[in-house]
């Protein structure tokens, strides 16, 4: 009881962050929604596009915090400081780069999710352009906030960026009420609005995870003299590369191939797109209690893996991710109960509101399958064995799910409902991998010894 006592202790407020976070983003998408389907669309395109370079940053600073993690684990903070660096770094890379992609290729992305040559798609590209040049203003005190959100959470402390969180959603929430329909004397600026919205709660959210961090030098020693130099020994920037680059393009790849079925599927029609938007938002709020636990599971194995804890480790992996499991048993019920009220607050059609009823539902079925191949990766990638998770989750997708949407879709005459049954049910071939790996144990090593930390 104890050990599942420590493991909420890190994951509820994870939980509560992600949770107001999804609630508040369902509302924003609600807002929108309710200007139209073709704004609706264009905001979601552009999300698809944006999820893969958050995904990057994401993917990249877990590789090095797999490190901060073990570290924290032994007490070394001078290695906590030098993985603080180098999120720093690849945080910069990483902006520029989004920045450069979609300032200048914007328009060839969004032709991957239009087929129709019809006044309601160009009218999806009008929303998506405004939505897309706002929204590059976003990129970097979102990427910084990772770096600092990451490095508290793999050193315990996940108080502050649930704190940060809250701060902005409830920014964005009203900012969103104020600048989409133009309150207080304001101008309606609609999905430009939104995005506006989004840029100023993200500045909120840095300017007081960086206060609170540099505030408490002795709660967070790791940020002391973080910035006095770029330094981090050479041997521990190759090993970082070794195991967080498969991180990285793992990301990659996962978040590109989920745009990739999402643009397979559009072939059936933009309100396919509108109704896995819809889909997409509610599932967010109900897989809080499953991925905030993978993230916990990260945690706390990363820490007995740094700290030596060899014996019991396996176990302790099981227990946990069977209880992630049994958690997404429940949000998945509730998910299944509110799939045919949540269609009906936006305003679009009856075929979009009846696709995204099927869609909900079959989320909401297969969701304890998704918790535990989420806990199966995080328990893996705990030990640094990020080459197998590459191969175990975006490859599984683009040699095992795209493949099989692509083909379903194309050349055959199944209904869309069918055919995204199909494709998510393929998931629990991925569950079966991730539950033989983990059994075997061959991620149970501490991966900072040797790393010039």
């Amino acid at each position: 009881m104890e050990y599942y006592k420590k493991a909420l202790h890190i994951a509820l407020p994870m939980m509560i962050q992600n949770g107001i976070t999804n609630l508040v983003n369902m509302l924003d998408n609600i807002m929108v929604g309710s200007i139209g389907t073709d704004p609706m669309s264009g905001v979601a395109i552009v999300n698809q596009l944006l999820f893969i370079w958050n995904l990057c940053i994401f993917g990249g600073l877990s590789g090095i915090s797999i490190f901060s993690a073990q570290f924290h684990g032994k007490k070394d903070e001078r290695g906590v400081r030098y993985t603080f660096r180098l999120m720093f770094m690849l945080a910069l890379i990483l902006t520029v780069t989004g920045l450069l992609v979609f300032s200048t290729s914007h328009m060839k992305l969004f032709a991957i999710y239009l087929h129709e040559d019809t006044a309601g798609a160009a009218e999806t590209v009008r929303y998506a352009k405004q939505y897309i040049l706002f929204m590059l203003w976003g990129l970097l005190p979102f990427a910084l906030t990772q770096v600092y959100s990451s490095s508290l959470r793999a050193t315990g402390e996940t108080r502050l960026p649930m704190q940060g969180s809250l701060i902005a959603v409830f920014l964005n929430l009203a900012g969103n009420y104020i600048l989409i329909f133009g309150h207080f004397g304001l101008p309606a600026m609609g999905v430009r609005g939104a995005a506006l919205a989004t840029i100023i709660s993200r500045f909120a959210e840095l300017f007081y995870l960086v206060y609170m961090t540099h505030k408490d030098p002795e709660g967070h020693p790791y940020i002391n003299g973080a910035y006095s130099s770029m330094h981090v020994p050479s041997q521990l920037v190759k090993s970082c590369a070794i195991k967080g680059t498969p991180l990285l393009v793992n990301e990659a790849l996962w978040s590109a191939g989920i745009a990739a079925i999402t643009g397979i599927y559009s072939y059936r029609g933009l309100s396919v797109v509108a109704a896995l938007n819809i889909c997409q938002t509610l599932s967010n709020v109900f897989s809080i209690a499953f991925l905030a636990m993978g993230g916990a599971i990260g945690i706390i194995i990363g820490q007995e893996l740094g700290a030596g804890r060899f014996d019991e480790v396996r176990e302790n992996a099981n227990r946990l991710s069977m209880f992630a499991v049994m958690l997404s048993v429940v949000m998945g019920a509730l998910m299944f109960l509110f799939s045919s009220v949540f269609p009906q607050l936006y305003n679009t059609t009856d075929e979009v509101r009846t696709l995204a009823v099927s869609f909900i539902r079959i989320m909401a079925l297969i969701m304890p399958v998704n918790a535990y191949a989420n806990s199966a990766y995080f328990t893996i990638r705990s030990g640094g064995k990020t080459l197998i998770t590459f191969l175990s989750d975006s490859c599984f997708g683009w040699f095992i799910s795209i493949p099989i949407a692509f083909v379903l879709v194309h050349f055959t005459s199944l209904p869309i409902v069918r055919i995204y049954f199909c494709v998510q049910t393929a998931e629990i071939l991925k569950c079966i991998i991730g539950y033989i790996l983990v059994q075997k144990g061959i991620w149970i090593n501490d991966i900072t010894l040797s790393t010039g930390g």
